[in-house]
């Protein structure tokens, strides 16, 4: 049951339909998902927002408000294995449909809740935004140009971030309950995912007690590792150790840095950063892109260029690891989606529903899962419930 919206929860159920989980998608009647709205461009009527977070689920609309709703809901919760839900803390708890209350009904569910700032603590009330927690919880504070304002990430990563947080928690609970028959409740928030994403950078301040800076595409202790200009385009460059740095040199046509005092070792070029990173600006800006990814790729030194969208998907790994998939949309007609980045050697996964119009499978559940009858949908229907 993936009682869930915008983007943290919905990726996390559908990492899991890709895995060959049966997802129920449960929306408000007449509204459904925020994200379905969050266009343009849009196809056939849904959003590519959307479509990108959305496939391989059922979609059923629930009035959770009635009395009946909460009887299906219920009737729903008693036959699952996992209830993922995003509400304000509380919420389902008021209604009769938190946690304590699904268990007496349903031993084996595992309930994952996700919520902004987690369920306890003087914020747990308050609402989740990725771009609101990625400023609150770090992120964005390390992000950009030194000497530069905040700058958000191109993605919601902060949220995506929790959904595989979750997905992984989820995939722990089945386990734990495979082996005990138990079920449990999981609570993750965007706040705490995003804190504990900052790995190294937290690291660094809870140690050395030192305020981050902003590096834009450089890193904070290695050097060079970051995007240079050359004649044409942006190319990235990572010498992350001294082999690399001696390759990296001999491809500027510059071995006289590599035992220059200044630059000899990692400690002294980041140092004397500034310096190096000017020598090597000056050199790469003397040919286009290709020509120096081609030589550093030939040395082994890790490179790349900086590609727009139309470059991602037109890469020859894209093709070679089925990283785009067509799909039958019932109002758009065939869509591309991006493919699926986890392959298993025994339970591949697969792409088997496109992303639902709102409430497509409501009928489907209620009569063929549930045991309504037509009769019985159609009062549901005339009642405002579905």
């Amino acid at each position: 049951m993936d009682f869930t919206r915008i983007v943290a929860g919905p990726y996390c159920s559908m990492v899991l339909g890709d895995s060959g989980a049966e997802v129920i998608k449960i929306e408000q009647p007449g509204m459904g998902d925020d994200t379905r709205r969050w266009g343009p461009p849009f196809a056939g009527g849904e959003s590519a927002y959307f479509i990108s977070l959305n496939r391989n689920k059922k979609s059923m609309t629930l009035n959770i408000k009635d009395e009946k709703g909460k009887e299906i809901f219920k009737k729903l919760a008693a036959i699952s294995d996992v209830l993922l839900e995003n509400f304000r803390v509380g919420t389902l708890d008021e209604l009769g449909l938190g946690y304590e209350d699904l268990r007496t009904i349903n031993s084996r569910l595992i309930y994952c809740s996700l919520s902004g700032y987690g369920h306890s603590g003087p914020m747990k009330y308050k609402a989740g935004y990725d771009v609101i927690v990625s400023g609150e919880a770090g992120l964005m504070g390390i992000t950009g140009e030194e000497g530069g304002g905040p700058v958000k990430v191109g993605v919601a990563v902060t949220d995506i971030t929790t959904g595989l947080f979750a997905q992984g928690a989820i995939g722990t609970a089945l386990y734990f309950r495979e082996r005990t028959g138990e079920g449990q409740k999981i609570e993750l928030s965007l706040f705490e995912s995003q804190v504990a994403s900052l790995i190294n950078i937290a690291s660094s301040y809870l140690i050395a007690g030192e305020a981050p800076k902003k590096w834009g595409t450089a890193h904070a202790t290695i050097v060079p590792y970051q995007a240079f200009k050359a004649q044409d385009e942006y190319i990235i460059v990572g010498a992350g150790n001294q082999r690399l740095w001696r390759r990296f040199c001999k491809v500027l046509e510059r071995e006289d840095l590599v035992d220059d005092p200044r630059f000899c070792d990692i400690e002294q070029r980041s140092k004397n950063r500034k310096e190096l990173i000017d020598i090597i600006a000056k050199r790469v800006a003397q040919k286009d892109g290709s020509q120096w990814l081609r030589k550093l790729e030939e040395e082994g030194v890790p490179c790349g260029p900086i590609n727009s969208m139309d470059k991602v998907f037109s890469h020859p790994q894209i093709t070679a690891r089925d990283m785009l998939v067509d799909v039958e949309h019932p109002t758009a007609g065939r869509i591309k989606l991006v493919g699926i980045p986890v392959k298993y050697s025994k339970t591949p996964g697969s792409v088997r529903l496109p992303p639902p119009l709102l409430g497509e499978h409501t009928e489907e559940i209620l009569m063929n899962t549930l045991g309504y009858s037509m009769d019985e949908v159609g009062e549901l229907s005339k009642r405002g419930v579905i």
